[in-house]
């Protein structure tokens, strides 16, 4: 497969460095060689400075034969021009990030479809519904729901007391068959655990079960179950304004916003909200407002330190569930670091959501990890089904998390043997999954 990816911005290079590690050939197109750098010396990607409405350039790059152009530019008429005059010189599908969200309306789909634009994105609505899954399953740092719903895979930080911490896999503790610790992320690295291994205080753990396990896994993980009725919006942005129109009317919601017009427009956009005119870094009007009586407050203000203060600023007022939109990529582990709770970044949001449906809902890359999470479905004389788990050889960095069969979740032991037809779930770093591929053919 030939794409194109037009922008070598943080999408467009997050996106370019993951599917650089697919079976795809990748061109990354900026009109900045800075952004640009050695990039194609370090991944399997060719790169070329250019525009991406330039006739010239895309010729250049012989758009006419790739099988999806992709423009994720900051500019929504530079990405919609530039998937447009790709269409016109031969590519097959295209894709533009969007700031528009009209335009995703289900009756304007089939109008885009026959100018030529294929897809549209839209990264604040992302960001938006991440948000909205992140206040239901509170107690979580992320989570995702796999095979359709038969399977849940839950990201939790451990925090001191948890009955899990110390237990060496190795020892039997984990042999109750309810949940699999997958993989942990500890500081900077992602393992994928072993029998030496063992969780330790302040991991962030990655956890499957099924739907009837997961209050247990919760209580094992040491996570309280809490209602969140009263939410803090610190920016009355595009995140916000989506955000509240997801959620259940029920909810209790304030609205921070230091800009007076913004705050009359989203007060008539949002009627059932309180928009509070104020600086979210005034401590004392924050005490008056009653931000101590939240039980959670959401930073989507512009500037990525302002969100990260305010997370802090709500932990001080004994707010449990904070979560901060943080721009940077490079901001994610210090953000990360400060335990100001879940991390949001519309931009590895966006590349993760394309390369998830170029790649189908059988891979996605886990939550702020050097580690994938693949579905295979093992066929018949394949290597997967010759012998149980314990006994396939499988690569280092590779652990089998559960499988679907006949459409209920198991969870897997080193005993299980996998039978042609089942959904097999792994979870693995980046690099091996070429490796276990060998093993579904």
């Amino acid at each position: 497969m030939r794409i194109i990816i037009a922008g070598a911005g943080e999408v467009g290079t997050h996106l370019a460095k993951l599917l650089s590690r697919e079976d795809m050939e990748i061109s990354l197109l900026d009109e900045s060689a800075e952004k640009l750098g050695d990039l194609s010396a370090t991944y399997d990607m060719l790169t070329k400075v250019g525009s991406p409405t330039s006739i010239h350039d895309l010729k250049d790059l012989q758009v006419k034969d790739c099988d999806l152009f992709i423009s994720v530019t900051p500019h929504e008429t530079e990405n919609m021009t530039a998937c447009l005059i790709a269409n016109s010189l031969g590519a097959k599908r295209t894709l533009a990030r969007i700031d528009n969200y009209e335009y995703l309306l289900p009756e304007n789909k089939k109008f885009f479809e026959q100018m030529g634009l294929n897809h549209l994105i839209y990264p604040e609505v992302l960001a938006a519904n991440n948000i909205v899954e992140s206040l239901r399953t509170n107690w979580m740092r992320y989570h995702f729901t796999l095979c359709d719903g038969a399977l849940e895979l839950c990201v939790v930080k451990i925090r001191k007391g948890a009955p899990v911490i110390g237990q060496a896999f190795r020892s039997g503790y984990y042999s109750h068959g309810n949940y699999r610790i997958v993989a942990i992320k500890r500081m900077n690295e992602t393992i994928i655990p072993n029998g030496d291994d063992a969780v330790q205080e302040g991991d962030m753990v990655y956890a499957i079960c099924t739907k009837e396990q997961i209050h247990f896994m919760r209580e094992q993980l040491g996570k309280p179950k809490r209602e969140i009725k009263n939410i803090v919006f610190f920016g009355g942005g595009r995140i916000t304004h989506k955000a509240v129109m997801s959620l259940p009317e029920d909810k209790q919601i304030k609205i921070f916003e230091p800009d007076r017009q913004r705050c009359e427009y989203i007060s008539e956009k949002l009627p059932n909200a309180l928009v509070i005119h104020a600086d979210p870094s005034d401590m004392e009007l924050l005490h008056n407002e009653g931000l101590q009586d939240a039980d959670a407050v959401v930073a989507v203000m512009d500037n990525s330190e302002s969100n990260i203060f305010a997370c802090l600023a709500a932990k001080r007022f004994g707010v449990r569930k904070t979560i901060a939109e943080i721009e940077s990529v490079d901001y994610i582990p210090m953000a990360e670091g400060l335990d100001i709770g879940a991390v949001l970044n519309k931009k590895t949001i966006t590349a993760s959501y394309i390369y998830q449906m170029l790649l189908g809902a059988n891979v996605r890359n886990l939550a702020n990890a050097d580690a994938e999470v693949v579905e295979f479905v093992a066929q018949e004389s394949t290597p997967i089904t010759k012998n149980c788990i314990k006994n396939l050889d499988l690569p280092d960095n590779a652990n089998i998390g559960g499988i679907v069969r006949a459409g209920e979740g198991i969870l897997v032991n080193g005993d299980t043997q996998i039978l042609p037809g089942d959904q097999v779930v792994v979870f693995c770093k980046s690099q091996v999954l070429r490796k276990l591929e060998r093993f579904f053919k």
